[in-house]
């Protein structure tokens, strides 16, 4: 495995990059960056739904090792993203109980990775982010997964709801992990075809998110503080959905 994701730089190199079809997991733009090809570049992002940030200089130089990037680095996934619509399918034709993750904008390189760690380690069949808002597959990431994100589905959808509905469409229950319900994880049956929702870290999962789950669960939390951290959280739901299997 590289120590480093691949980077592409400069506005044009950029455009052929994504008009040739890389996968590309991010780009940085200059802040204050006009122009004629970065118009182009940017309708090109949108229409791609790939995700942005805008930076200063300083960054850019460090992305690129001060090599000429024009105010554009992007990097390249070490990863190819599935299609949700071939990953259920095929999933549906090897295993009666699919267990899914969904991931709503999780913004933590590092709880990601063991996000999708401990995914590989519950034999998860496959793991939707979102192409906004989520953390990208970055060397931190794929370093933290210790290798699992190379072997782990990962598929990447507009918005978390297109994957909730085609999950609802194949008659796979949607559990949403969260504090807002009565319900403990022990008291749902994860036995049958499942996708897990965990919400992001400062706010959990987007209530309109919410309105449309199956059902809600959470764990039961004996002290002070009022939250896990949220590799910790997806880890008891994971290992309570193999504990179900299991028995």
């Amino acid at each position: 495995m590289e120590n480093e994701i691949s980077k592409i730089f400069g506005i044009r190199a950029v455009i052929e990059a994504i008009n040739s079809e890389k996968t590309i997991s991010k780009v940085f733009l200059q802040k204050g960056l006009g122009g004629h090809l970065f118009s182009e570049l940017n309708t090109l992002i949108k229409k791609n739904t790939i995700a942005t940030s805008y930076v200063p200089v300083e960054k850019l130089n460090r992305l690129s090792k001060n090599g000429n990037h024009q105010g554009v680095v992007a990097e390249i996934s070490p990863i190819k993203f599935a299609d949700l619509d071939e990953l259920i399918s095929k999933t549906l034709e090897t295993t009666s109980t699919p267990l899914f993750l969904l991931l709503d904008q999780i913004s933590d390189v590092r709880n990601f990775g063991a996000i999708i760690r401990t995914a590989e380690c519950t034999g998860v069949n496959g793991i939707i982010i979102q192409k906004q808002g989520n953390a990208p597959v970055s060397s931190d990431t794929i370093k933290t997964s210790a290798g699992a994100a190379f072997k782990v589905p990962i598929c990447k959808v507009d918005h978390i709801k297109d994957a909730i509905f085609q999950f609802q469409a194949a008659e796979i229950q949607l559990v949403a992990a969260t504090e807002k319900t009565d319900n403990l994880i022990y008291d749902i049956d994860l036995t049958q075809p499942t996708a897990i929702i965990m919400g992001s870290e400062d706010r959990g999962i987007n209530p309109s998110i919410l309105k449309i789950v199956d059902k809600k669960a959470k764990l039961p939390l004996q002290g002070e503080i009022e939250s896990l951290n949220v590799s910790v959280a997806c880890g008891a739901f994971l290992y309570e959905a193999t504990r179900q299997r299991l028995g």
